[in-house]
């Protein structure tokens, strides 16, 4: 904490020496969404350069002197947190004063701005994202207040912590972690009880894109357990977008890739391959849209996937073939096929990627 309170001190001062100095201050911060900052290494995905490009927040300038007042007034909240040792969320934040922050996607640009300004990582800011994520299966830990989970017999799902650094006395006897892209597929898999069923397991899912909390469980998982972690997605653009996130990080979050990534993570499924492997009827599979062709030809490009050609060759399937495929369509073979003859078969044979 003192680290955070010097680093919050140090901005401040450089602003009290412009202003002494009778100069309008300026707060620097890095590019976080420019590609041309960010370079790829297998054994951490995407992170950002060290002499990455900069832009200037002015205080003097119309385009940027609210989000100068904004960033001075986020620091000092995060330092009075850290002064007192509370937490709030990036919820809380927004709420505090909705007419001056204008909406919640300016608070959460904010406090990324500031975490990599300060090169301190978003939790010991103080500052926590509201959980979305579940998790289920063969694992129990201990809370920071001292609360004991036990994922392993509930019949409903656990919402993933909410600071995942205080979690400890992690135990499992799982064989796999299994991250499942949708919460629908993640209840039916629960309902089918998988995890009991296959070999134990744990199973997380993010509900869709995943928040920062369900990324940093994965990741200690991985630490704690160094068991395989497999990817159930839609067979579409969005599905291999939202896995990539979990093995590669995202751009946006590539300051703190190292606590972030997993980049051992495996593709289970759906793969495009599959479709044609189990006869899966056309009628029941979606055609592209233009976002899709888009957002897979970006995909494409990406640095990442030119050393995965068995990544590369699915992604040429389906943009051959311009369809797409959600996990639900399993249950046109039959209903309870993905849970008693889609997985159990992948996970025996290594049918991953």
């Amino acid at each position: 904490s003192s680290e955070v309170l010097e680093a919050i001190e140090n901005v401040i001062q450089g602003v009290l020496q412009s202003l002494a100095q009778k100069k309008a201050p300026v707060l620097t911060v890095a590019n976080r969404t420019d590609w041309r900052n960010i370079e790829f290494k297998d054994s951490v995905g995407l992170q950002m350069i060290p002499g990455c490009t900069t832009k200037q927040i002015r205080s003097d300038c119309p385009q940027s002197a609210r989000r100068f007042a904004l960033m001075l007034k986020m620091l000092s909240m995060i330092y009075k947190m850290v002064q007192s040792n509370t937490y709030a969320t990036k919820r809380d934040i927004y709420y505090s004063d909705t007419l001056l922050f204008g909406s919640q996607s300016v608070v959460d640009q904010i406090i990324n701005d500031i975490s990599c300004m300060l090169k301190i990582p978003r939790r010991s800011l103080h500052v926590l994202s509201t959980t979305k994520g579940f998790i289920a299966g063969n694992l129990s830990y201990t809370e920071e207040d001292g609360t004991k989970v036990n994922c392993t017999c509930s019949a409903t799902a656990v919402t993933v912590p909410s600071n995942v650094q205080g979690i400890k006395n992690l135990t499992s006897h799982a064989k796999f972690i299994l991250i499942v892209e949708k919460d629908a597929t993640f209840q039916r898999l629960l309902d089918d009880d998988f995890f009991n069923k296959v070999s134990p397991c744990i199973m997380i899912t993010g509900r869709g894109i995943p928040d920062l909390n369900t990324r940093l469980l994965v990741r200690k998982l991985w630490d704690s357990f160094q068991i395989p972690i497999f990817t159930l997605m839609d067979a579409d653009p969005h599905g291999v977008e939202i896995m990539c996130v979990y093995k590669y990080g995202s751009v946006s979050m590539s300051f703190e890739a190292h606590h972030l990534t997993v980049p051992s993570v495996k593709w289970l499924g759906l793969l495009p391959s599959d479709l044609k492997r189990l006869n899966i009827c056309k009628d029941a599979l979606i055609p592209f849209t233009k976002q899709d062709e888009n957002k897979l030809a970006s995909i494409q490009k990406r640095p990442y996937i030119a050393c995965q050609p068995l990544w590369k060759k699915e992604l040429e399937i389906m943009a051959a073939s311009k369809l797409k495929a959600e996990i639900q369509v399993l249950t046109s073979v039959s209903s309870d096929y993905l849970s008693r003859v889609y997985l159990p078969n992948k996970l025996q044979f290594g049918g991953w990627l």
